[in-house]
């Protein structure tokens, strides 16, 4: 097994990009239960955690707040899970339901410790 994030893009500039009470309501469940899902196989290897919007860039001169602001996407959430390989953890992150609603979800394999 690797560790994989899959990483929760949201769009900043869209006319949906802020969804309402009642949307964000309505995400609850379907969230839960493909988190619920990935625990349940065992391959969830962190608790998920929410992320704020604001964060922070630094460069080798500075720390400004939030994220840059050309950009349209800012990360809005990190699942850290379990898979074979890409093919495996592509297909969990396929089950995002945030998908339908707009976002998009990227996957990556965390590289083995030198010596390890």
């Amino acid at each position: 097994m690797n560790d994989f994030a899959i990483i929760i893009h949201r769009d900043l500039v869209s006319k949906d990009a802020s969804p309402s009470p009642e949307q964000m309501q309505a995400a609850i469940k379907p969230f839960q239960d493909w988190i619920g899902g990935i625990a349940a196989q065992n391959k969830l290897a962190a608790p998920p955690k929410r992320w704020d919007s604001d964060g922070r860039v630094i460069k080798s001169n500075s720390v400004t707040n939030g994220p840059y602001a050309e950009i349209k996407e800012s990360v809005g959430g990190i699942i850290l899970i379990r898979a074979a390989d890409y093919d495996e953890a592509v297909e969990i992150a396929k089950g995002c339901p945030v998908i339908e609603w707009g976002a998009s979800v990227e996957v990556r394999m965390a590289l083995p410790t030198p010596g390890n």
